[in-house]
């Protein structure tokens, strides 16, 4: 399997007069703009420390990923850090990895079955309370106070990440926003295409939908192609997103889209980087809040170890411009803010 693995590899490996140490980042797919801005900022970051990075891509693959995990426990990284097919089966082979004394940290999908030396994934509860409250500021500014109908877009149902953001969601609107009504619907899959019919079926049955909230960006593409099959204008049927993509910047740009909620990609990165020294050491991480490149983030000790939650950012026509968000694609130029 080395040989497979080999063939994955997707980073150089600079030269380095003197690293700190190997770490191997294990890519669940690159077949999305999310994934490979992820990789991006966790070679240039971490190589910005002075360590020496390689990338493997499991293609989208859970037992090719855990093989990998396992040939590169054999070559004995300093660190590894998971980004994970399938939350289940890649356990073991972190088990192996951590008995064997190399630290694993955690990227984006949490893993709550074992443990990590940290963890740092995007608030995706709050990501949905953000985009709540950008759903209220549009529907009163459109009706004069909190009141309309909204069209919930949902990813795959099976999928904790949309789970957690409708719960978000849904838990502010019921505290500030009673009489909107809200209709949920779920795109199987993430597939685009369910997420077109799905808005096409309910415009059937329900004419005068105020704001869509979709759950991904990727999603708003078909219903924004229908708005305009149907001869709609921007801003007749208020849109919005959350991840941060860079088709929803595109769209908002374009007066099709109101708000995307990002989920934040650099920022979850850096938080990881601004703890490794000391995870090298074997030092324990502190509890409490931190600055990760101008958003709030909060550690915790879990059962499955220290978890930094990140939230997201609201992007409007006001600041989609900014470098900071990752749907950009301007990896910040700001160094990391290590942890002593």
């Amino acid at each position: 399997m080395l040989l497979s693995a080999a063939a994955a590899l997707t980073a150089a490996r600079p030269a380095f007069a003197q690293s700190k140490g190997k770490i191997v980042y294990m890519i669940p797919t690159l077949l999305d703009e999310f994934q490979t801005e992820s990789q991006k900022a966790v070679e240039s970051v971490f190589t910005s420390l002075g360590y020496e990075v390689t990338s493997i891509d499991a293609q989208n693959d859970a037992s090719r990923q855990l093989s990998q995990l396992e040939d590169m426990i054999n070559t004995k990284p300093d660190a590894v850090i998971m980004n994970a097919v399938a939350f289940d089966s890649i356990v073991p082979g972190i088990e192996k990895a951590r008995a064997a004394g190399i630290k694993v940290l955690n990227f984006d999908r949490l893993i709550t079955t074992t443990e990590f030396d940290l963890t740092s994934v995007a608030g995706t509860v709050e990501i949905g309370e953000i985009a709540a409250n950008e759903a209220i500021r549009l529907l009163t500014e459109r009706h004069g106070s909190a009141k309309g109908k909204v069209l919930q877009i949902l990813g795959d149902p099976g999928d904790a990440y949309t789970l957690d953001i409708q719960k978000g969601f849904e838990a502010v609107m019921a505290e500030k926003a009673p009489e909107v009504e809200i209709i949920s619907k779920a795109a199987l899959l993430w597939e685009p295409t369910n997420a077109g019919r799905a808005f096409e079926d309910q415009l059937l049955v329900t004419q005068d939908i105020d704001l869509v909230f979709a759950h991904a960006a990727h999603l708003t593409v078909p219903i924004v192609s229908i708005m305009e099959a149907k001869g709609m204008k921007p801003g007749d049927m208020m849109l919005m997103a959350s991840n941060g993509a860079p088709v929803g910047l595109d769209n908002i740009r374009a007066g099709w889209q109101q708000v995307e909620v990002e989920q934040p990609t650099y920022a979850q990165v850096y938080g990881l980087a601004m703890f490794i020294d000391k995870i090298m050491a074997g030092e324990k991480l502190e509890p409490g809040t931190y600055d990760v490149i101008g958003l709030k983030a909060t550690l915790t000790d879990e059962d499955w170890g220290p978890n930094l939650k990140i939230p997201g950012a609201a992007i409007t026509k006001e600041n989609v411009d900014d470098p900071r968000f990752w749907g950009n694609l301007k990896f910040p130029s700001v160094p990391v803010d290590v942890v002593k």
